[in-house]
């Protein structure tokens, strides 16, 4: 079972993504961190730091205009040199003056063209990285009853989705995320997994849900959201956090690993493990107080644990608990999974690749940390713009 399992986690791959090396905070302050990258490819020389220590997180994401350059062709370049690749283009429709009122589903037609203007160029910056997703994320909605028409906005925010689907190459695909609430608080246009898994579908198979594990309401069960899209064929993709109230942000399985097992373990029951399914898993995640490098390294070992975790259930006794209706037995196995440490046999695997057992550890030795404190001095420091 071991042997088995550590042959299913070296294929694990998790991308990290370029905002996360950057400073963050909340809506009141943005926290400035030593060291932090002043450019894309200094974003990109730590990402690569976080698969030199992990050896499973081999590319990094792009946000649009956060890391915008002249030549991404020779910015995939300075990655492959750096040792990761890029991967998932994400958009930004969301921090211009003229989507007060929303972008692609505002009901002026101007800022609706500049919106998906943004969006085309987007997928151009996919063909000159090479990268497969574009990944959308809308903070359109209204504030108040009777701002706009829900209808209206639903149409339009179609149009565009489908347009954005007519440029997208055969190898390409779209992702839409969707979000409970921020910063709309009456309505939200892509507010849950019903309405984007709704647009994906009309959309067609390059279409998929993005799941970030932040966007729900207190309580949600997230791993029968994840079980219903695996099952449909229409789960894309992941972004993983942790939250304790609404979209925190934190390292994944920081406030409830329990929840993440039990996603893994869906993802892994729904065949969402396997390479040809075509799950992207992604951190999403602000580092508004620790350290930015320990944080993704952290959050990708919790990920690795969860997995490991997913993969030791039994399942055929578990099916035959279930079968018999022996409730108890079948929360049993579940339970037994979920306690057991798998530290020790990721340490395993990490020395078996040539990697030291403890990634934070071995990071902070590496004196990393120290040498870009030193050398990124003047320029000024990446972050998300709030």
């Amino acid at each position: 079972m071991g042997a088995n399992i550590k042959a299913l986690l070296r294929d694990q791959r998790i991308e990290t993504p370029s905002w996360a090396y950057g400073n963050s905070g909340t809506r009141f302050k943005v926290f400035a961190q030593p060291g932090v990258p002043r450019t894309v490819e200094e974003k990109i020389d730590d990402a690569a730091q976080v698969h030199a220590f992990t050896g499973v997180a081999p590319t990094v994401a792009l946000h649009i205009p956060w890391d915008r350059v002249d030549d991404y062709g020779k910015l995939a370049k300075y990655a492959e040199n750096a040792g990761v690749g890029l991967g998932t283009i994400n958009a930004n429709v969301f921090q211009d003056d003229d989507y007060k009122l929303g972008s692609v589903t505002n009901p002026d037609p101007r800022i609706r063209r500049k919106a998906l203007a943004h969006l085309l160029d987007c997928v151009d910056i996919m063909d000159a990285t090479g990268s497969a997703d574009l990944k959308l994320w809308f903070s359109d909605g209204t504030n108040y009853p009777g701002q706009d028409d829900i209808r209206d906005r639903q149409d339009r925010l179609a149009e565009a989705l489908h347009a954005v689907y007519e440029r997208l190459g055969d190898d390409q695909r779209l992702l839409l995320e969707y979000k409970l609430f921020e910063p709309a608080f009456y309505t939200t246009d892509v507010p849950d997994w019903g309405t984007s898994y709704a647009h994906c579908l009309e959309l067609g198979e390059k279409a998929a849900v993005c799941v970030d594990t932040g966007h729900h309401a207190p309580g949600t069960n997230i791993e029968f959201i994840v079980a219903f899209l695996l099952r449909a064929g229409k789960l894309g993709a992941f972004d993983f956090n942790s939250r304790f109230y609404a979209d925190d942000d934190l390292m994944v399985g920081a406030a409830d690993p329990f929840q993440l097992f039990r996603i893994m373990y869906e993802v892994v029951r729904g065949g969402g493990y396997d390479p040809a399914a075509g799950v992207a898993f992604m951190l999403d995640q602000c580092h508004n107080i620790e350290a930015k490098i320990p944080g993704q390294i952290r959050s990708v070992c919790n990920v690795q644990e969860a997995t490991a975790k997913a993969l030791l259930v039994d399942r055929v006794a578990l099916g035959e608990a279930q079968r018999s209706g022996d409730v108890i037995a079948a929360n049993d196995v579940i339970m037994d999974a979920y306690n057991t440490d798998v530290r020790p046999l990721l340490a395993e695997l990490r020395a078996e690749a040539g990697l030291d057992p403890d990634p934070v550890a071995a990071y902070r030795r590496s004196g990393y940390q120290e040498r870009i404190v030193a050398e990124r001095v003047g320029g000024t420091q990446a972050g998300w713009g709030a």
